[in-house]
């Protein structure tokens, strides 16, 4: 399986380009990571990716075939989307509830899930480990597992490929290590992940390969260790950056740090 883009591009009307001429082309084995400074239009390029957005210029395709022209419920068998955590429209659901709902491309419209649905249910929140809460209301979790439960809901759909928007952010250091660890081991066993992430150490740990986007320019694409180096991280986010080694008793680490506000300083 591949997903591609080609020469994408998007501007909302009567506003400059926020994406320019984005091209790459993943095999959707291990992860890509998708990263850049604040309004560089990472989100938006998932979105138009998945068809949620039309790009302005250019195309998405999946296998070969454009997305625009794949049927949704084809699509989303397909592909498991992972948005930004946003409680509000889950709050007064149960986790088992909500996650669910990621088998709606596999049941009617107006069909209700039946005990293959519940089972595949209960074996997605095992994967990511979250079987203990399914009776617990949305309302009721920490943040860390109300990010699992989304991974949950869309490995619900028995996707080949999950598209991530910030699955760690806003989570403590431990449940940001969980959900890496829930996503390496995912694709350690044939599942493709697309992450779009905050952190340039975390796309070093986990990706085969990465997108960088600039803002009003077009992205870099390559290898996750020939695009992350000091000198394009700096050019892109417009600050010193430094990357070190550091040898832990438990790991080797790889470290990233923005040290100083200026390039030039």
């Amino acid at each position: 399986m591949e997903f591609q883009v080609r020469h994408g591009g998007f501007a909302w009307p009567q506003r400059e380009h926020t994406l320019i001429d984005v091209n790459f082309s993943f095999d959707c084995t291990g992860v890509m990571s998708i990263l850049g400074p604040n309004g560089a239009g990472k989100t938006t390029l998932l979105r138009a990716m998945l068809g949620l957005l039309d790009f302005t210029e250019g195309e998405a395709l999946l296998d070969g075939k454009p997305v625009s022209q794949w049927s949704s419920r084809d699509f989303w068998r397909t592909v498991g989307y992972v948005p930004q955590a946003k409680l509000p429209g889950f709050a007064s659901m149960t986790l088992a509830d909500m996650v669910a709902l990621g088998r709606s491309a596999h049941i009617g419209p107006f069909s209700l899930p039946g005990e293959k649905d519940w089972e595949i249910v209960d074996r997605v929140m095992e994967e990511v480990g979250i079987a203990h809460l399914g009776s617990r209301l949305c309302s009721e979790v920490s943040g860390g597992q109300f990010q699992l439960a989304l991974i949950a809901r869309a490995l619900a759909a028995e996707p080949r490929v999950l598209v991530l928007d910030e699955p760690e952010s806003n989570l403590d250091f431990k449940n940001q290590m969980v959900v890496l660890k829930v996503i390496e081991r995912l694709t350690s066993e044939g599942l493709g992940a697309i992450i779009n992430t905050h952190f340039p150490a975390h796309a070093l740990a986990i990706s085969k390969m990465t997108l960088l986007v600039p803002r009003h320019r077009p992205p870099i694409f390559g290898a996750t260790r020939d695009v992350m180096t000091e000198e394009k991280l700096s050019d892109v986010f417009d600050v010193q950056v430094r990357i070190r080694e550091l040898e832990l008793p438990e790991c080797r680490y790889t470290c990233v740090a923005a040290v100083s506000p200026e390039k030039s300083a």
